[in-house]
């Protein structure tokens, strides 16, 4: 009569007990990442009033099954269902990330002082000395640094994520490498033909992030040919001064800034044409003093080889040159007459013809005589050197498409600052590739940027100022620059765990480890090692069913109901017993 009285109290008190968690279900259904828990029942023990028997051959009696009253029941366990996910909550916060598993069930990684705690809630925000902290508790986020030496995390032990330090407000200014000049050049256009020619500018930055404008101009040299020159006029700094001026007014070379000292050859066969010639021996045509001569080789009597000179006279303005009319004698050293001399004619050409070179170089001399160079003996041809200030842009006059600048095969050509204006400065190479002719209604669309490939190489930076963070589907967090540069800050680590059911909760949606999870190493894992990701602007929502928690709880009402009837007839049985003496 007193056991049942007995294992109805235990009845009353497990079911207590399970209302009480569906309770606290209930309550969390609107808490991140909360995860439900369900009681499991366990009966307590039995008296045994007969123990079993076997069965008897001889007698012929069968076996007897045991004699046991139960005592009640009790809580077997409270399993917490953290394997299920909740549902996705989009926030559009960009520090709320959402786990998605994959094989194992990840954790994030905070601490709250004095030890690190995990937790699935990915509410995040930046705290006030810049870490990436819980909205809730304030519990730092924890994660992998990036290494200074290379640029990629370092993948040891975890620490506190603080993405908003001093030295991550900023990102480092880039000197510009590379440009582009491209686009339409209408030789209709009034700027291509005239003295100034059509200006182009191009901005650029020092290592240091300060800007520039190199000016440049593209003139028209000849239209059948195709030939442009490519002009460098100045550069102005971000206070509109020609620092270019301030170079060459103290001694700088223009061409050491744009243009190169090329070497060209002209040979000069004997059969040459040019120059007609009557000789018993060779001639050169060479530089020799201040000048430009013809050389004569002859011989005199007695055979000697006698060299003679007569100066050719350059007229650079009108391109041409003159060999005078001359007669020159064998022994004429010695003042006698011999028949048999050499006679030239007075002969004309063109120098640009003479010497092998544009319009253009020889318009880029600027002086009075051709290029300084001598005769190779050699090779039979006439080496020379122009400083080569106005670079020349050859466009196929056929099609109209770009054949090359500066010389042929070459695509591209160099604005040389470190070595001139300093070595705060990069080198610019600058590409011409997409130039074409075209008739365009007058107007040349040609102009000068930054960088190769559309801008995205070399073109150069200011410093950035950070005006944002973002985080992948792999924890690593980037801060975004308004020079246009993203950065790697940091990487969020996730921890796993053998039985992460046998985690214990300790309130404020976190969880620490016990003898039945596994340990945590202290390093923790990527999300992204086993297809796991996270998802930035999202929060994982509790995974409390309703409908399954209401269903329970009539359960657990209609089991309490029944435990207190046993106790009400287990009295009334108890009164009747009583009674008995009346």
């Amino acid at each position: 009569m007193m056991r049942s009285l007995f294992s109805a109290v235990t009845g009353l008190k497990t079911h207590q007990t399970k209302m009480d968690v569906i309770g606290n279900n209930v309550s969390n259904v609107n808490t991140a990442a909360f995860k439900s828990s369900r009681v499991v029942f366990s009966d307590i023990m039995y008296q045994t009033t007969s123990a079993a028997s076997a069965a008897n051959g001889l007698t012929g009696k069968g076996g007897v099954n045991a004699k046991q009253i139960g005592l009640g029941v009790t809580t077997g366990a409270t399993k917490v269902t953290i394997t299920s996910p909740g549902s996705a909550e989009t926030t559009g916060d960009p520090f709320d990330i959402r786990l998605t598993d994959k094989v194992s069930t990840n954790f994030f990684i905070v601490n709250n002082g004095m030890q690190n705690v995990f937790t699935r809630a990915g509410s995040f925000y930046i705290d006030g000395a810049g870490n990436l902290a819980m909205t809730s508790t304030g519990y730092t986020v924890m994660g992998w640094q990036v290494d200074p030496a290379t640029g990629d995390i370092r993948k040891d032990t975890v620490s506190a994520l603080r993405v908003m330090q001093e030295k991550n407000l900023t990102s480092a200014p880039e000197a510009t490498s590379a440009g582009t000049i491209g686009g339409i050049i209408d030789n209709n256009d009034v700027n291509v033909t005239s003295d100034e020619g059509h200006k182009m500018n191009l901005s650029f930055f020092d290592k240091l992030g300060y800007r520039y404008i190199a000016q440049f101009s593209l003139k028209l040299v000849d239209e059948k040919t195709g030939d442009y020159t490519i002009e460098l006029t100045d550069i102005l700094d971000s206070d509109n001064k020609s620092i270019l001026t301030e170079y060459l007014e103290g001694g700088g070379d223009l061409a050491a800034v744009f243009g190169r000292n090329t070497t060209a050859k002209k040979t000069y066969p004997i059969t040459d044409d040019k120059i007609s010639y009557m000789t018993d021996g060779d001639y050169n045509l060479g530089y020799q003093g201040e000048g430009y001569y013809y050389s004569y080789a002859t011989f005199d009597t007695a055979g000697n080889a006698i060299t003679e000179y007569v100066q050719v006279t350059m007229d650079i303005a009108n391109n041409t040159y003159t060999v005078p009319s001359y007669t020159y004698y064998a022994d004429a050293q010695s003042g006698i007459d011999q028949t048999g001399g050499i006679t030239t004619n007075e002969q004309t050409g063109s120098v640009t013809e003479l010497f092998g070179i544009t319009q253009a170089q020889l318009n880029a001399n600027g002086s009075a005589t051709p290029p300084t160079g001598s005769f190779n003996t050699t090779t039979g041809a006439y080496e020379y050197t122009v400083p080569a200030v106005n670079y020349t842009l050859k466009i196929n006059p056929d099609n109209g498409e770009f054949s090359y600048v500066g010389m042929q095969g070459s695509d591209q050509v160099t604005l040389n600052l470190a070595d001139t204006l300093g070595n705060k400065f990069l080198d610019i190479d600058i590409d011409f590739s997409t130039c074409l002719n075209s008739d365009n209604g007058g107007k040349s669309t040609i102009s000068a940027e930054g960088g190769f490939e559309n801008g995205t190489i070399g073109k150069g930076k200011p410093l950035g100022v950070m005006i944002g963070i973002s985080i992948d589907n792999n924890g690593k967090i980037f801060g975004a620059y308004d020079n246009g540069n993203t950065i790697l800050l940091g990487q969020i680590a996730v921890a796993q765990f053998a039985n992460a059911s046998g985690l214990e909760k300790i309130g404020e949606n976190c969880y620490k480890t016990t003898l039945n999870s596994g340990d945590f190493d202290g390093i923790g894992v990527e999300v992204g090692a086993d297809g796991s990701s996270m998802t930035s602007g999202e929060l994982e929502m509790s995974n409390v069913d309703l409908s399954t928690e209401f269903t329970q709880m009539i359960i657990t009402q209609r089991g309490f109901q029944s435990n207190s009837r046993i106790i009400t007839v287990s009295d009334t049985l108890l009164e009747e017993l009583i009674n008995l003496k009346r």
